[in-house]
């Protein structure tokens, strides 16, 4: 179970300081990305810096261990939150956020750990494109945005709200940015249209669908899809997501998931090619309906450089 936050610090003014590590950790399953959640899927694998611990990542590894029973793998920093009034408890200390994004491979999580994985899109249904854009965005949540930005005390306010919804939602034949995952949930947020927002100023409401979170956490793990988004683009870090033989429709499938589009199969395809990312196995596999599919696996240079520079994906932009 995540422990109470321990403080770490104190100012001259005797107002105490947290520091929480927050653990972004990502799995794609059957097309699915996923995340490790706690508390019945309400916050993600967190707990406090303490000084017995040697290093920040150090103590990161320990909480999600103890907290998932899963060890961590690749890991990298992701960002650091300090601001105040976003825990929704006035009462509670200043506590700063740093969080991390981790990529794995799902597997079952063991008895006796409270956790468990839960996917991605049931905290951002909105980020899901891969079958067009969700018919809620039009139908409900446009005539609400455009409803805040009427809402702003100046008409050159409300020119400039309407146009930040358009830019960041994709409205009004706007093209979908896929990586503005973050900047659209600051927009629901600041228009109260999501829980979070209500625990601060009580003037929010469950008016979008998604699942909120406990604390900051949804907002960590907007920034943690944004961050993979931009990346799986220029770093072959997908790879981290993949079992060691895949065929290329799992690898298409599970950066589609990643990215919440579609991509150009043969574009795809043929950039995986030409940036010479994998290598046949000689194997088929061998749960593959219709024509038998070759297994792939990444080359060993890649995976030893976890390093590779190429053109963007073909995102699908129909």
């Amino acid at each position: 179970m995540a422990r109470s936050p321990q403080k770490t610090g104190t100012s001259a003014s005797g107002n105490a300081v947290t520091a929480d590590l927050v653990a972004v950790l990502v799995a794609v399953t059957d097309g699915t990305p996923k995340i490790m959640t706690i508390a019945g899927g309400s916050a993600l694998p967190s707990g406090p810096f303490e000084f017995a611990h040697r290093s920040l990542q150090t103590a990161l590894r320990a909480w999600v261990e103890a907290q998932t029973g899963h060890p961590l793998g690749y890991v990298e920093q992701l960002y650091t939150f300090a601001d105040r009034g976003r825990s929704g408890n006035a009462k509670t200390p200043h506590s700063i956020s740093i969080s991390y994004l981790g990529l794995t491979r799902e597997d079952r999580v063991g008895e006796g750990f409270e956790a468990h994985w839960t996917g991605w899109y049931d905290y951002f249904p909105w980020e899901d494109h891969r079958a067009g854009a969700p018919a809620f965005l039009a139908k409900m949540l446009a005539p609400k945005l455009k409803a805040w930005a009427k809402s702003a005390p100046s008409p050159a306010l409300q020119r400039e709200r309407w146009q930040r919804c358009s830019i960041t939602f994709g409205l009004e034949d706007r093209d979908w940015n896929e990586e503005l995952v973050l900047q659209r949930y600051e927009l629901l947020y600041e228009a109260a249209l999501i829980p979070e927002a209500g625990r601060e100023n009580g003037r929010g409401a469950s008016i979008v669908p998604g699942k909120p979170m406990t604390s900051d956490h949804r907002r960590i793990l907007a920034t943690g899809i944004a961050r993979l988004r931009a990346k799986i683009k220029y770093r072959p870090v997908v790879f981290e997501l993949l079992p060691a033989e895949f065929t290329l429709l799992q690898l298409q499938r599970s950066v589609e998931a990643l990215a919440g589009r579609l991509v150009h199969k043969q574009n795809f395809r043929r950039l995986i090619e030409q940036q010479e990312l994998v290598e046949e196995t000689g194997a088929i596999a061998a749960d593959t309906v219709g024509r038998p599919a070759k297994l792939f696996r990444f080359r060993h240079a890649v995976l030893a450089e976890r390093a590779v520079i190429g053109t963007k994906l073909p995102l699908s932009r129909t």
